[in-house]
């Protein structure tokens, strides 16, 4: 693939800066490769350290990956905002399957309780921000209730933010950070932005694997980051089993920092078996975007008191609390009845959608015991991505979610209407078995 943007400079600096200016204007797409490093260096005129050194900061900034023999590319999302937009649209017509959202047609209505608490809810001042207490307090309760430690409580803007703020707050550049793999596309595009190094830890369908998380811990990993259940993009869900057998492992080391991520929450039929609470350090959070909305950035929290004390510290440094607003609207949706059985009736469409293709898919090799996706190993994913959409079905790439786990598609099935599930099987299928159609 012939690179079109020509970086430019006579120093590190100069040289990063053009290749982040072309990853902004959107001239380098994600995933386009950079000019090795000595082809590069011979084009400008500089030498092979220059460009080296120019690499080695896009790949501390999260803006570039090395890819062994791939050489450098672009990172899938860099953590830089661009002027122009690049996704590659889902053709007219065709079966959405790539977004990884919830169905906008199973989230509760929260309008009326908006309009309620516009005309009762009078303006907060500065010194009347932070978390509700009335919020802290029906979390607490919902936290006990799934057998999560007790510990302090607060709130942050989603999942994503409240993560980030334990990391930042315990962590420090160059930290290993071991991640779920195959995981979260944008905790791992955060881990790179923040300058800490993945390390990868393998997924089976009970959570990350006893080997994985013990090679980790033996390569001096500072912090862990986990899904509870309904993993992106596998669906695992940590096992009553697997979940003693990795705390056995945790509590050997005590300093680590544990981070736990249920961003299924309500959604989620399975119970949690959390590893919290195995070290000094930990934090879960649970996110109210699945169940109750994407717009509704809240995320409850509870943790020890150190961490959480540092995320409420940071978040009072930046942009000081979570909207009251929003704090507010939470706890009015979970006392809502009608809120609760829509959150259930989705539930159950989730389930149903993603057994429907999983039963579809037969013998096939797919995982998703739990959550809106399913993770289909492939020999080529992106054949087999283009493939579909030439068939009218838009898949993910699986390379946006692994290190070093192999090829691999993740099929969303929140949107999917059961009766389709046969259809998106038998394309798949078709494209596995027939060398004429994976040649794409």
């Amino acid at each position: 693939m012939a690179v079109q943007y020509q970086p430019t400079g006579a120093t590190a600096a100069e040289i990063s800066a053009s290749v982040e200016s072309g990853i902004r204007t959107g001239a380098l797409d994600p995933g386009t490769p950079l000019p090795s490093v000595r082809a590069l260096a011979t084009d400008l005129g500089v030498s092979p350290a220059t460009v080296a050194s120019a690499y080695r900061v896009l790949r501390d900034r999260g803006l570039v990956e090395t890819a062994g023999r791939g050489g450098t590319r672009v990172r899938p999302r860099p953590p830089v905002a661009r002027r122009t937009r690049h996704a590659l649209p889902v053709p007219p017509g065709a079966l959405d399957l790539a977004s990884g959202g919830p169905d906008h047609n199973l989230l509760p209505h929260y309008a009326p309780h908006l309009i309620r608490l516009a005309e009762r809810m009078p303006p907060v001042g500065y010194s009347g921000g932070g978390p509700l207490p009335e919020l802290l307090e029906l979390a607490g309760e919902r936290f006990a209730a799934d057998g999560i430690p007790s510990g302090r409580l607060t709130v942050s803007g989603g999942a994503l933010d409240g993560l980030e703020r334990a990391l930042v707050a315990h962590l420090r550049p160059g930290d290993r950070v071991a991640v779920e793999d195959p995981g979260w596309a944008n905790l791992l595009d955060l881990v790179a932005a923040l300058g800490f190094t993945p390390v990868p830890v393998p997924v089976d369908d009970e959570g990350p694997t006893e080997d994985g998380l013990r090679a980790a811990l033996q390569a001096g990993v500072a912090g862990l980051v986990v899904t509870s259940r309904a993993q992106n993009p596998t669906g695992a869900v940590i096992s009553s089993r697997r979940s003693a057998a990795l705390r056995r492992q945790l509590s050997l080391y005590r300093q680590l920092l544990v981070l736990e991520d249920d961003h299924a929450a309500e959604l989620a039929h399975e119970p949690v078996h959390p590893l919290v609470g195995s070290t000094d350090s930990w934090a879960y959070v649970r996110s109210l975007s699945k169940p109750y909305g994407p717009d509704l950035r809240v995320a409850a929290i509870v943790g020890d008191d150190v961490t959480v004390a540092r995320i409420e510290g940071r978040m009072r440094l930046g942009v000081g609390w979570v909207s009251t607003v929003l704090q507010r609207l939470v706890v009015a949706l979970w006392q809502d009845p009608q809120a609760t059985a829509a959150v259930a009736r989705a539930r159950e469409a989730y389930a149903t959608r993603r057994e429907a293709l999983r039963t579809a898919l037969g013998d096939l090799p797919a995982h998703g015991v739990s959550g809106i996706n399913v993770w289909l190993p492939v020999p080529d994913e992106t054949s087999m991505v283009a493939g579909l959409r030439e068939e009218g079905i838009a898949v993910a790439p699986g390379s946006m979610y692994r290190l070093l786990t192999p090829p691999a598609i993740r099929i969303t099935t929140a949107t999917l209407d059961p009766r389709d599930a046969g259809r998106v099987a038998a394309a798949v299928a078709r494209r596995l078995t027939d060398p004429s159609r994976r040649q794409v």
